[in-house]
């Protein structure tokens, strides 16, 4: 098959995931990583707070790229927005495409591996909150198929390409470019010795995090469960252990079928699977250890559910689906159904796909953009520090849409202070400061005024009496603090 087919493959399988699984650019985490680009392509936004996503922004090459990129083209940055989300997900797939031609001899069965990968992008990955492929820009989108890239030349003996790749990856997300590198490790250790001992020491990042936790740091995490494994439900402990025995089950099947790589990567994955489980109880049991659960050695599941995803589908493919189409179609056509049922289960009050020209139709989001369009770029802003979790607010970041100065949340900024501990004594006042926020009252509003220079409020309709409200519609009020 020709290149040039295959990109044309490819790139239907990108507009085909792209309408299974959505586009909400200002979503979820966009509220940490956006807000550095649009402070890169304009310094004087957010005068107050920035320390929360900035933390994140000074160690990743991720602003510099969309801004840089923003620049280049000219295109606003709406639109280089959808731009990165389309080949982000295109270059996954190539990546996907590459890595299992390593794996397979047959076209079918790295078809059949793509296409599943394609259909699970907004799989979540056991207890990580994360998922496979954000429906938005972010740094771990990048960091996928960088990943994917890298294992592929480790397995094809191109090591020099496989270090560029790989340093790129940590450049691009210093922690998710990380597992790569362990994994790479591994596969380089098992071609080696038929059975290694691993030792675990320096594959975590531990350094000098042995510092006591402070009260506020510790507020900080009980709104991060994730990072810890002991509060997990049993499913997604199960979603944890269970990919090595898995694992084990293709290598036993790979090696008489002569299937090489699929049986070395499967070895390598049972270790890398195991040794970051234990990580996990390590720092998850005393509570001493509670600072160095910000290493989140379980978001390697990433990477792990990625290529349990391609193996498992190229299997399937080759050994059940083989060329039968309804076969194929009693598959995937379910499979992506229930995908998109279940996103729009996530985001009710928003479109589907958050077309760059086409205005929100989330009432939370029209505020937002008003905001944007009609306030200082200076203002500072309070809201419910639970926002994000408001029914039909959908998890839309405000800084990410509205490019405005706002006090600390619950959810987004905990999760910086999570991170990056000295944020925490911040943070914890300016949370507490807003704790009571269903109970607010003008003179609550004119104290925020007092301590942190709040110039506006956004209120759940129908507002607070006896103050100027220049914006409303039927869920948000939008108030100026006079």
């Amino acid at each position: 098959m020709s290149k040039s087919r295959i990109a044309i493959y490819l790139l239907v399988l990108t507009c085909a995931a792209v309408a299974v699984h959505g586009y909400h650019p200002y979503a979820e985490d966009a509220e940490i990583y956006l807000p550095g680009v649009e402070k890169t392509l304009n310094p004087r936004l957010f005068p107050v707070g920035r320390e929360f996503f900035e933390s994140h922004a000074n160690l990743t090459l991720f602003p510099h790229l969309i801004a840089g990129s923003v620049r280049l083209t000219h295109l606003p940055l709406r639109y280089a927005l959808l731009a990165w989300q389309l080949a982000s997900i295109f270059l996954l797939l190539l990546g996907a495409w590459q890595l299992t031609g390593s794996l397979f001899p047959s076209p079918r069965a790295r078809w059949g591996a793509v296409a599943l990968l394609g259909s699970l992008l907004t799989m979540p990955v056991a207890g990580t909150a994360l998922y496979i492929v954000d429906p938005y820009v972010n740094p771990r989108n990048l960091a996928a198929f960088l990943g994917l890239f890298a294992i592929a030349n480790v397995l094809n003996g191109r090591f020099a390409r496989a270090a560029i790749w790989l340093a790129i990856g940590l450049a691009v997300h210093p922690l998710m470019g990380s597992f790569p590198v362990v994994l790479s490790f591994l596969l380089l250790v098992t071609k080696k010795f038929e059975r290694p001992t691993v030792a675990g020491a320096g594959l975590l990042p531990f350094g000098n995090l042995l510092t006591p936790p402070t009260p506020a740091y510790h507020e900080a995490m009980r709104f991060h469960i994730s990072h810890f494994i002991l509060e997990w439900q049993w499913y997604e402990w199960l979603g944890a252990v269970a990919p090595a025995a898995i694992f084990w089950g293709m290598m036993r099947f790979a090696r008489p079928r002569k299937l090489l790589n699929l049986a070395r990567l499967a070895r390598g994955l049972i270790i890398y699977n195991l040794l970051y489980f234990a990580a996990a109880l390590v720092v998850s049991i005393p509570k001493r250890f509670e600072a160095f659960a910000r290493v989140q050695p379980l978001r390697s599941l990433h990477l792990l559910y990625m290529l349990l995803i391609l193996a498992g589908g190229g299997l399937i493919a080759e050994h059940l689906l083989k060329d039968r189409v309804w076969r194929w179609l009693l598959l995937f056509l379910p499979l992506c159904g229930g995908m998109f049922y279940a996103q729009r289960q996530l985001t009710p009050a928003s479109a589907h796909i958050e077309w760059p020209w086409a205005q929100p139709r989330n009432p939370w989001a029209q505020a937002f953009l008003w905001i944007r369009e009609n306030t200082a770029s200076d203002a500072i802003f309070a809201l419910d520090p639970n926002f994000m979790s408001i029914p039909g607010e959908d998890s839309i970041g405000f800084r990410a849409l509205a490019e405005r100065s706002r006090l600390g949340d619950a959810h987004k900024d905990s999760g910086a202070v999570s991170m990056f501990p000295p944020l925490a004594e911040e943070w914890w006042n300016q949370y507490q400061a807003q704790v009571d926020w269903k109970h607010f009252g003008l003179p609550d509003f004119m104290e925020l005024k007092r301590r942190y220079g709040v110039s506006w409020i956004v209120l759940e309709s129908p507002g607070v009496a006896d103050l100027s409200c220049p914006y409303r519609n039927e869920t948000v009020v939008v108030c100026q603090l006079d």
